[in-house]
């Protein structure tokens, strides 16, 4: 068995920034005896460590402020740490900022060159892979144009395009893809397909789970400047969608005044199971709710999540007609899915309270989790039976 070498090697990183609370530079300049005082120390990263091999798809996963920008900046060099290092080998190309490396005020060819010699081509290099740059941006006509004029949209084609033709074997993707077209995204994908099966790296930051899930073979889960996971895509979005949840349970119990909504009702416990018969399957929702105010008109909703957060099916009972009791007191509502055809493996279901005019009460994501068997024929998120017919061979 052949181990990968590591292209970086990021050992105990932590990197600090400092916030002042002064409000303008008038406010500085009057405290700058006591500009300390003025001051406090923000830790974006602590003790971080990361190994990442030759070949492998990384995806940074985590809330907003989390630290995984920053830890994909001092990836790249872009940043120092305040401690710890950070080595790194073969030729990167960085997608880190919308327009990072551009100068505003040259063209998009002279904007092509400048950004290829930051990422390390020559002249005689960049000249050999131009065109190709040119046409895979889309922006032909706009070449000649500056790029102060350009959409968000058109300086993200240029710099991924010039990023994906300077042949490196590291790639550094921040969520500027969210930026561009749908086309566009879906050629870029498939450019990074082509990465990986070249064997290149890529480090990736999305907030897409969807995403994360198709294109990385390792999740790390990044939370207030810590790693809390680093591994399976599949755990790495189980925990990041935990941590979601939890931070909104925190949020409401946080909060100083609570609304009435939030009192009406209450989702309590919520099971799911599978029932498999001899021609079909079905999953069964179980789920207390708490009335603790007379509410006309409530309903219940129910979606199913693949574990790596990919939206399967949702349905509400607003839509069956169904009259829920409204009278107080725990109440036992019983959702079934019939003949459920998903391949095997392991799904979540998420509940929600709420009214016909589409406002919540009361959700739950993840609530609970549901196995299927294995697929007799096939592999997948569906599960199929197949025909096969053989026709006899025509002379």
């Amino acid at each position: 068995m052949t181990i990968s070498p590591s292209i970086v090697q990021v050992d105990d990183v932590s990197k600090r920034f400092i916030l002042h609370k002064d409000k303008s530079v008038k406010e500085r300049l009057m405290f700058i005896g006591r500009a300390r005082k003025q001051a406090e120390d923000f830790w974006a990263l602590r003790n971080v460590s990361l190994d990442i091999k030759t070949g492998t798809t990384v995806g940074l996963v985590g809330h907003n402020g989390s630290g995984k920008s920053t830890l994909l900046k001092v990836v790249g060099g872009i940043i120092q740490p305040t401690s710890g290092s950070v080595v790194r080998r073969g030729r990167m190309a960085a997608l880190l900022e919308l327009g990072a490396g551009f100068h505003p005020d040259l063209s998009g060819r002279e904007n092509v060159y400048l950004n290829a010699a930051i990422l390390g081509l020559n002249r005689q290099e960049t000249d050999l892979h131009f065109d190709a740059i040119v046409e895979f941006s889309g922006i032909e006509e706009f070449i000649d144009t500056q790029v102060k004029f350009y959409s968000s949209g058109m300086y993200v084609r240029l710099a991924f395009s010039v990023a994906v033709h300077v042949d490196p074997d590291l790639l550094l993707v921040d969520e500027v893809l969210a930026v561009g077209d749908e086309p566009f995204q879906r050629k870029c994908m498939d450019k990074i397909a082509e990465f990986q099966a070249e064997g290149r790296t890529i480090v990736l930051v999305s907030h897409s789970s969807d995403q994360v899930g198709r294109l990385c073979d390792r999740v790390v889960v990044m939370h207030a400047g810590s790693m809390i996971h680093d591994g399976d895509p599949a755990e790495g979005i189980r925990v990041l969608r935990d941590g979601y949840e939890e931070d909104r349970v925190n949020h409401i119990k946080a909060s100083p005044v609570e609304s009435s909504d939030a009192k009406r009702l209450t989702l309590g416990e919520v099971e799911a199971r599978t029932v498999v018969g001899s021609d079909q399957t079905d999953v069964i929702v179980r789920t207390t709710v708490d009335v603790h105010e007379i509410t006309p008109g409530w309903g219940i909703g129910v979606a199913i999540d693949t574990p790596l957060g990919l939206r399967l099916y949702a349905m509400n009972t607003f839509t069956m007609g169904m009259d829920f009791p409204t009278t107080r007191g725990r109440h036992v509502v019983e959702v079934t899915l019939p003949d459920i055809r998903l391949g095997a493996g392991k799904y979540l279901i998420s509940v929600g309270l709420g009214l016909p005019t589409g406002e919540t009460i009361d959700r739950r994501g993840s609530a609970a989790a549901f196995d299927m068997p294995s697929d007799v024929f096939g592999a997948g998120i569906l599960r199929l039976e197949p025909r096969l017919d053989i026709n006899p061979r025509v002379a």
